[in-house]
């Protein structure tokens, strides 16, 4: 019995041990799914705090059902540790660490290495290697393969190694870890299947396996570069629109009745998220290893990346049409976090928004259901209640987050002045106050 017909026959028998590398947004969803479908699963974190509330049966990420968690941990399906050793012990390891930007815009592979280097230490025949983290083209077969290989083992002949990016959308009510279809690229034709086969053991969603990693890291990529392009896109088009006394969420509703050629993107108060603002910026940098300027994509990143300051310029011009300075104006932040219904204030633009206020002199005052604390800028923010005192006392409500629990119609009764960035009064047909959207 070959090396491969082993991995795979644990993977069918559900004998396989599995871990998972980085406990987050991506690490967590992925390690309870693959024990709710009968793999024993070794959670890996660098977080002692993590580690107790996993063990514990303690939920902190909002797309994991709280009682999926509690179940695996009690029934010993799942359990976490600080303690790399245990590597030793599974049978294929996924790698969900963070690759953010440095400060001069480079892809920082930290994690992944430091991953890839504890990995390496315990690496033994016949395990399996799947990095999932966002990163540029190349990492798995230039970084990631050369750290593992100096164990003295060989992919391909001793172990597998691919990549399959995460494709996690926070707060999505239809698609999550297990329903997203998932694309896997190994670096050689048995890794793939290997790693493939893992996947649809524990998936619903469509496993479609490409020729390489770097092909599956492109198209991570692609994905989210697509998306930065588009919204880029919708943000210039409402600034013009602003210009121009055009209502931009009119034009793309009307848009979007042509049935082809047209997707709708929607403008706001800037990017946020792990991926849509950064991952771009991945391929921009390995672009100038071949001596390519990737323009579009970078004049969309000023473009989004100037929404917040907008933003800001016009919540001052409301103002001053009552007389009113920015300095010393109470402003009611309605919304922190970078996307609705979900606690997630990862790159959220409303964080620089805040900060501009209050370089501004304004008064913030921060409201929002799901977030209790954050910091923007120097200084640390609680946010309060909604609440009609609120509403009454502020001179101006900034919708920047259109969580479903605001109470839409109290805020269109009691407020003075709404700057909607989101559109989200769409449907109140009653709004005494003075309104603009973005």
């Amino acid at each position: 019995m070959n090396e491969k017909t082993v991995l795979q026959q644990k993977i069918e028998d559900k004998t396989a041990v599995i871990g998972v590398v980085g406990l987050g947004y991506v690490g967590l969803p992925l390690a309870v799914e693959k024990a709710k479908a009968g793999y024993h699963v070794i959670g890996f974190d660098v977080l002692a705090h993590r580690v107790d509330m996993v063990n514990e049966g303690v939920n902190y990420i909002g797309d994991v059902v709280d009682s999926d968690l509690k179940q695996m941990i009690q029934t010993g399906q799942m359990r976490a540790t600080t303690d790399y050793s245990l590597i030793s012990e599974v049978d294929a390891v996924a790698i969900c660490v963070p690759t953010p930007l440095d400060l001069y815009q480079q892809p920082d592979t930290t994690y992944v290495e430091a991953s890839g280097s504890e990995i390496a230490k315990y690496l033994h025949p016949d395990m399996l290697i799947v990095l999932e983290s966002t990163t540029y083209p190349g990492t798995t077969e230039e970084v990631l393969q050369p750290i593992l290989e100096a164990s003295g083992l060989k992919v391909g002949q001793d172990f597998y190694l691919a990549y399959s990016p995460e494709r996690v959308d926070p707060g999505n009510k239809e698609f999550n870890t297990k329903n997203t279809p998932k694309v896997v690229g190994g670096v050689t034709k048995t890794c793939t299947k290997v790693a493939a086969s893992m996947y649809r053991s524990v998936l619903e969603g469509e496993v479609h396996e490409v020729s390489s990693p770097q092909i599956a890291e492109m198209e991570k990529i692609l994905e989210n570069t697509f998306r930065n392009i588009n919204i880029g896109l919708a943000n210039e088009m409402a600034i013009l629109c602003n210009k121009m006394g055009i209502d931009i969420w009119e034009v793309i509703d009307a848009a979007k009745t042509k049935p082809y050629g047209f997707m709708a993107f929607y403008p706001g108060p800037g990017l946020g998220g792990h991926c849509i603002p950064i991952d771009p910026f991945y391929l921009t940098w390995k672009a100038r290893e071949y001596n390519y300027h990737t323009r579009l994509i970078e004049v969309a990143g000023e473009i989004n990346n100037e929404m917040p300051s907008f933003v800001v310029d016009r919540a001052m011009k409301i103002l001053n049409r009552y007389g009113t300075a920015l300095k010393g104006a109470k402003v009611a932040v309605l919304g922190v976090a970078y996307k609705k219904d979900i606690e997630d204030m990862r790159e959220s633009p409303v964080l620089e928004i805040v900060s501009l206020l209050d370089q501004y002199g304004a008064t913030i005052i921060p409201v929002d259901p799901h977030v209790q604390s954050f910091k923007a800028g120097d200084k640390e923010y609680e946010t309060v209640d909604l609440s009609t005192e609120v509403l009454e006392t502020s001179n101006l409500v900034l919708l920047t987050t259109d969580h479903s629990a605001f109470d839409y119609q109290l805020i269109a009764d009691h407020a003075k002045a709404i700057f909607d960035t989101r559109n989200a009064f769409k449907g109140i047909t009653s709004i005494k106050a003075d309104y603009e959207k973005l």
